[in-house]
């Protein structure tokens, strides 16, 4: 027997529901600015975590860029370093999240994007 969700649930759920159709309803150019800066935090630094991007964006909507992050990830060009750092958003009460660095397949793109845009320069 399943159990009946709660007022409180039903409406958490319905919320959550509307969160995930906003950043999927988000454009290609929000997508590809959070993915570039990825990008180009990992390769000036090496590994980068949530904190060092999200102060270089402009305000991306709510969870769009740990949207962006699973997608690099799923994709197969960033991996988790097995190493975390706390959160330094107020609301996440500094919750541990993830550093990631790129795989040889995401360096490989990013390296070849890089040298693509200097000989269009």
């Amino acid at each position: 027997m399943t159990r009946r969700l709660t007022v409180a649930e039903r409406h958490a759920s319905t919320a959550k529901d509307f969160l995930l159709e906003e950043i999927a309803e988000r454009s290609t150019w929000d997508q590809f600015l959070v993915e570039q800066t990825v990008f180009v935090t990992l390769l000036t630094q090496g590994t980068a975590s949530a904190n060092d991007v999200r102060d270089l964006l402009p305000n991306m909507g709510h969870g769009f860029l740990g949207a962006a992050i699973n997608a690099m990830r799923n994709g197969g060009l960033i991996r988790h370093t097995g190493q975390t750092v706390p959160s330094t958003l107020d609301s996440t009460h500094g919750h541990r999240i993830a550093v990631w660095a790129f795989t040889a397949k995401g360096l490989a793109v990013a390296t070849k994007s890089t040298a693509a845009r200097r000989e269009a320069a």
